[in-house]
């Protein structure tokens, strides 16, 4: 039951008819795990604790830095160097007392993950690395829990809902993390402070949606959003049955650091405004595309696909005759493919795009969105 503070406190969610004092009985019961308090923990936490969520568990081992300033808006210059989990709980009850908040300063581990949050509904993932990413995917297709995970890219963030009433879980979107070198590194990329901010309320919504069971929560859909254009698109994916035989958790040593990749003398690469003129004269060219299906539907530059998994299987569909312009999203998995193909098969008719379609979207074609 609500107390009367806790009455005039929600009111304003209460009047709403789709809410209504089951929809917040329903909040103040709730259990929420956010994995990191960060960027995107950081909005979650603090509109979820207003919003009434009963118990929030804050999932994160790390400190905060300076350089988080700008972007966690739950810090500010005297915290540096404190507890983020213990830090931000102690913001959360001085903004809502009626909320309990769980403290666990630890790093989210294979060996900690399903003891933690197996006292949750719900998962949110608010972390920035794709080890976490898809340990948490794993750990809530174990516990059977919805998980709600954001990602975020300089301006640009994606959103989604995984493993909810039977829907897709993250695996069914990206069956694997990326291979070093597919990725910008984590830490170097950078990001404009506003965009956690907006993911992070979107990922608190959906939360919501699915405490109280209104709206259309993001089950299945992937929504993208960029910032500097301040556009936003959504894709459909579906379940797939292999992502969900797991009954344990796996290794997740991986790294979104790019190698230093050093194209030799010999590869051949082409920037946009090259490959534009020789389009503009008509010559023909070849277009290889090895990015995902996904990617692709997002918006591709024609020609022919086969995403980098599949490239050694199909190698007989490239031409030998005619010159191949291979493509990805930045430039990194082509320029892979091309040293590839040029050493194990010989190809001497290959260009990498410099900087991929995300280069062509930018400098040739603003129409392609900026995923």
């Amino acid at each position: 039951m609500l107390s009367r503070e806790e009455l005039r406190r929600y009111n304003r969610h209460i009047i709403l008819p789709e809410f209504g004092l089951e929809g917040q009985q329903k909040l103040k019961a709730a259990r929420v795990a956010v994995v990191g308090a960060g960027g995107l923990g950081c909005p979650v936490l603090m509109y979820l604790a207003a919003a009434g969520v009963g118990t929030l568990g804050i999932i994160d081992g790390d400190v905060i830095d300076e350089s988080n300033l700008h972007r966690q808006v739950l810090y500010n210059q005297e915290d540096v160097g404190k507890s983020k989990a213990a830090t931000a709980a102690q913001k959360l009850k001085q903004s809502n007392p009626f909320c309990t908040v769980v403290v666990i300063q630890e790093r989210l581990s294979p060996e900690n993950a399903l003891k933690i949050l197996a006292d949750y509904d719900i998962i949110v993932d608010g972390t920035d690395n794709f080890s976490t990413r898809y340990l948490c995917n794993d750990a809530s297709v174990i516990l059977n829990k919805p998980l709600v995970s954001a990602s975020i890219f300089k301006f640009e963030g994606q959103l989604s809902v995984y493993n909810y009433k039977g829907g897709p879980s993250y695996r069914c979107l990206f069956p694997e993390p990326p291979g070093p070198g597919e990725m910008p590194s984590c830490s170097e990329a950078g990001v404009v402070g506003v965009l956690p901010g907006v993911l992070g309320t979107l990922q608190a919504n959906e939360v919501i949606k699915v405490i109280t069971g209104i709206g259309e929560p993001l089950s299945g859909k992937l929504l993208m959003l960029d910032l500097l254009s301040l556009t936003s698109s959504t894709i459909s994916f579906q379940r797939n049955e292999e992502n969900f035989a797991m009954t344990s958790l796996g290794n997740y040593d991986f790294s979104c650091e790019v190698p230093a990749f050093d194209f030799e003398p010999g590869y051949k690469e082409i920037t946009v405004q090259e490959l534009k003129a020789k389009l503009d004269k008509n010559e023909q060219i070849f277009l290889l595309d090895v990015r995902e299906e996904y990617e692709y539907e997002i918006c591709n530059l024609g020609g022919k696909l086969i995403p980098v998994s599949r490239i050694q299987q199909q190698v007989d569909q490239i031409p030998e005759h005619l010159p191949v312009v291979v493509y990805c999203h930045l430039g990194m998995r082509s320029a892979m493919v091309v040293k590839f193909l040029t050493e194990e098969f010989g190809f001497k008719n290959l260009y990498n795009l410099e900087g991929g379609i995300d280069a062509w979207s930018r400098q040739i074609d603003s129409t392609i969105p900026v995923y």
